[in-house]
Order: C-alpha cells, then sequence, then structure tokens
C-alpha cells in the first residue's frame, strides 16, 4: 500500500526524529538522497551543468546541499538564490561554494538556465500555498521553456501538499524527490501533473498508522479480490442486478452487463427495457421484466447507466436494502434524501461534471479541488464516492484515508468506459467486498484494463471489458 500524509503529520514526524538525532542529520539524509537521483537522471555527472533554484526553507537547504555532493563529483553548479538571499540556508550554502559551486546573479538566472542541462527546484516547500510569487513564476516560465531535466525537491514548487490543488504558476518537474512519504498533492491531479515520476527517500521518519491518502499495490488488489472456494456455488459467489439502458441508450446496459460478468460476482440480473440486447450479446444473463424489487435474489444492484428519465426505477432500486451502486442519471434521478436514508452501502461513482451539479458547483472547482470535493459529495450524500477522472479517488462518508488510484490511461476517456466500471464494481458488491473496496478495486483493475486494451492506440469500452480477466490476471502474477 502506498500512503501520503499531511503536512501537519510530516512535520511533527521530523521534529520528533531531528530530536533524536545530530543537528543537520537529517537534511544531510534527504540530500544525499537528492543527489543520487539527480546523478541517475544526469547519467553522467562529471562536466555536467547543473542550475539549483533555491528557496528560503529547508527544500533550499536540501538543495545546496546535494549541489555540493554533485560539485564535488565535477558538476558545474550554479545556485539561483530568492531575492532575500539572507534567508538563505547557510550551511548549506557554504558547503556549495566549499565544493566549487558558485551564486549566479538575478541578471545571469535566466542564462544559467538555459544552459543547464539539469535544474533542481528547490523554490518552495510543502507549505507553500498560492501558485509563486511574480519572480519565482519569471523563472519557472524559463526552465520549461529549456530543455533541461527538471527534478523537483519533496514536490514541485507552486503546489499544494495537502490538497493538489495548483492555484497559480507551478514548476513541472520530470521527476520529483520525496522524503520519507508520500504527499497527498503527489498523487492527486491537477498537482499530480506536475511531479511527473515520482521518488520516495526513506529518511527515518515514522509516522502514524492513520494516512490521508491510501493507493493500493498489486499485492492489495490480489488481497480483496473475491475468490470462489470448492464448495462456491452462483449464488454463494453473489448476484448483481443491473438496472440500466433505455430505448435510447442501450448500449449501455450491455456494457454495464460486460463489466458486470466479469467482476467476480456468480450470476448477474438484468432488469430493463434492453434485454434482447443484453441476451443476444451475453446470453448467460438473467433477464427479467418484472422489475427490481421482483427481479429474484440480488446482493447487489448498479442503477443509472443509460437510464434516461426513468426515475421510478432509480427509487425502486434505492428502496431495496442491499449494496447499491449509483451511476450516470441514476446520479441525476436519486432523491438525495432517499441516499442519506438508506441503511445499506450505497456506492456513488460520478465524473467531475456529475459531481458538481450534485454539489451545485461549476466543473472547474471540483477538477481543481478534486480532494475537497470528493469528501464534501461523501459526507453530504452519507455514501462513499468514486470520483473518476486521471486519478479516481474513493472517500468514505466516516472520513478516514481516502483511496486514490492512477492505473488508468487516458484512451479510458471514451463513451461507455465509465458503464464498465459500474457493472464491475457492482459485481464485486454483490461478491461481498465493501463499498470503499467495491470501488476502489474495480478503479484498479478498469484502470489496468484500459491499458491492456489500448495499448498505444484507440480502445473501446467493449474493448476494455474484454481486457479485465487480463487485469486479473496481472494482479495475480
Amino acid at each position: 500500500m502506498r500512503t501520503a500524509y499531511s503536512v501537519e503529520t510530516v512535520r511533527a514526524a521530523e521534529r520528533e526524529l531531528m530530536a533524536r538525532l545530530p543537528e543537520g542529520a537529517l537534511m544531510q539524509r534527504a540530500a544525499a538522497g537528492l543527489a543520487a537521483a539527480c546523478a541517475e537522471v544526469l547519467g553522467r555527472v562529471y562536466g555536467s551543468r547543473v542550475v539549483l533554484l533555491v528557496g528560503s526553507g529547508d527544500n533550499g537547504g536540501d538543495a545546496l546541499y546535494a549541489g555540493a555532493r554533485l560539485a564535488r563529483r565535477g558538476a558545474g553548479v550554479t545556485a539561483v538564490l530568492p531575492a532575500q538571499a539572507e534567508r538563505t540556508h547557510s550551511g548549506g550554502l557554504s558547503a556549495l561554494l566549499r565544493a566549487g559551486g558558485r551564486v549566479a546573479a538575478d541578471a545571469a538566472a535566466a542564462a544559467a538556465v538555459e544552459r543547464a542541462d539539469l535544474v533542481v527546484d528547490g523554490i518552495v516547500g510543502i507549505g507553500g500555498k498560492g501558485g509563486l510569487r511574480p519572480d519565482a513564476e519569471t523563472l519557472a516560465g524559463v526552465v520549461e521553456r529549456s530543455r533541461a531535466a527538471v527534478v523537483a525537491v519533496d514536490l514541485p514548487s507552486g503546489v499544494e501538499a495537502d490538497t493538489g490543488e495548483v492555484r497559480g504558476a507551478a514548476v513541472r518537474a520530470d521527476l520529483t524527490v520525496t522524503f520519507g512519504t508520500h504527499k497527498p498533492g503527489l498523487l492527486i491531479d491537477p498537482a499530480r501533473e506536475y511531479a511527473g515520476s515520482v521518488r520516495l527517500i526513506d529518511i527515518g521518519l515514522e509516522l502514524p498508522p492513520d494516512p490521508e491518502l491510501e493507493a493500493l499495490q498489486h499485492a492489495d488488489v490480489a488481497r480483496l479480490l473475491p475468490v470462489p472456494a470448492a464448495d462456491s456455488d452462483k449464488y454463494r459467489r453473489g448476484v448483481v442486478g443491473i438496472a440500466a439502458g433505455s430505448p435510447r441508450y442501450p448500449g449501455a446496459a450491455v456494457l454495464a452487463v460486460s463489466g458486470a460478468l466479469r467482476g467476480g460476482a456468480g450470476a448477474v440480473r438484468y432488469v430493463g427495457p434492453a434485454g434482447e440486447a443484453v441476451i443476444a450479446r451475453f446470453p448467460e444473463t438473467l433477464v427479467s421484466d418484472l422489475g427490481p424489487a421482483k427481479a429474484g435474489r440480488v446482493q447487489a444492484w448498479v442503477v443509472g447507466p443509460g437510464a434516461g428519465d426513468d426515475a421510478a426505477t432509480v427509487a425502486e432500486v434505492l428502496a431495496i436494502d442491499v449494496p447499491v451502486l449509483l451511476d450516470a442519471d441514476g446520479l441525476r434521478l436519486a432523491e438525495r434524501d432517499a441516499v442519506r436514508g438508506r441503511t445499506a452501502p450505497t456506492l456513488m461513482t460520478p465524473h467531475a461534471g456529475e459531481a458538481a451539479a450534485l454539489l451545485g458547483v461549476p466543473r472547474e472547482e471540483v477538477e481543481g479541488a478534486r480532494l475537497a470535493a470528493v469528501r464534501e459529495l461523501a459526507a453530504v450524500y452519507r455514501a462513499t464516492v468514486l470520483l473518476k477522472g486521471s486519478t479516481t479517488l474513493v472517500a468514505d462518508s466516516g472520513g478516514g484515508a481516502v483511496r486514490v488510484n492512477a492505473t488508468g490511461t487516458g484512451w479510458l476517456a471514451t463513451a461507455g468506459s465509465g458503464d464498465v466500471l459500474s457493472g464491475l464494481a457492482g459485481s464485486l458488491l454483490a461478491a461481498g467486498l465493501s463499498a470503499r473496496d467495491a470501488g476502489s478495486v474495480a478503479a484498479y483493475l478498469h484502470g489496468l484494463a484500459g491499458r491492456f486494451a489500448a495499448d498505444g492506440a484507440p480502445a473501446g469500452a467493449h474493448d476494455v471489458a474484454e481486457e479485465l480477466p487480463s487485469a486479473w490476471r496481472d494482479v495475480y502474477r
């Protein structure tokens, strides 16, 4: 499990560790890891040109000490200091100058960046908020236009560590070297887009058991996936009901069923106007025309994909005392109080536009503050919420760590992909997973399947569904 902690938690852990170490030892650990990562990016250190963008905080000190290590290996290292040069980390600056590094005046800073092979961004630390100051913004623009590789210290300057928000100009890194633990902004868009690849350097922090964010890995997903026992039958494995589709959107029903059939449940029941299309494509589906309440044994329902304006079916499903997944039109048609009043688990799966409509805010507000949005939706609806996007977030109404998933690909932004995800997650609900686990495991597998289906080229939603077994097998390898 990959975890991320808040700035407050990280700083408390750093203070506790520094109290037990000799003065400056923690910064030296960070600088050693940073210098090693920079050397790897450069390939050949001797004769390379390195520019350090040095802020007034500890990140600037890390950059200076790392620069000193590179200078001792033969790199030409130039430090660009902030306007308030007296606030520069004095020990780090002395170490750099002793190693043969130099300081560039403001007028020479841009020229140094333009000639650099590597730029180390140590302008702003993890406490930075509100984007870069004008002078740093100008420098960040020069960096972006240069051909230099960019390594950020702890996180790119200009992004907010706790929220993943980017409120103004920010440095775009090729690699971010972070210390002790991941910070939420390194895992959540839009900040994640600025971080590039992320390398975690262990500096010995002792962190509490409850992080802000969790990111499942293959081993975590493998432990959660439902595996039938020798005495399992289709009912013990779970039955998922799909109430989806309409005369206008029959394909949504077919795609939701396709995801559900590959989600671990023992059987799929379909209720809706697209029964003929579903049976033609998936003859193993149990089709009923009696409505959700009379469809037979069902351990979880998926309702909403392609439902059009069928509010009655959405209300009928919500009244059934089993786990329910609400997606697409179901999100729009569901009464808020009906969702809030449920005793069985509810999993809502909006994209940013749907989340914005539910919260009554512009879409841009959700996209710019995804972590806040998913937490607010979960609290308002008293449900588990899966906020779709390039990084998918899953939040419980009771708080706790938000799950984040980044296995997806931009090729998943295609019509019907979300219907496949809904069927998959609904099947996992029926198989017995909690709403939080079903949502995060489904997002993980769906993202992998999208990668396998696309393989660098466009793919349709049906291709994604067909690659779900490959994703399962990959997780178990």
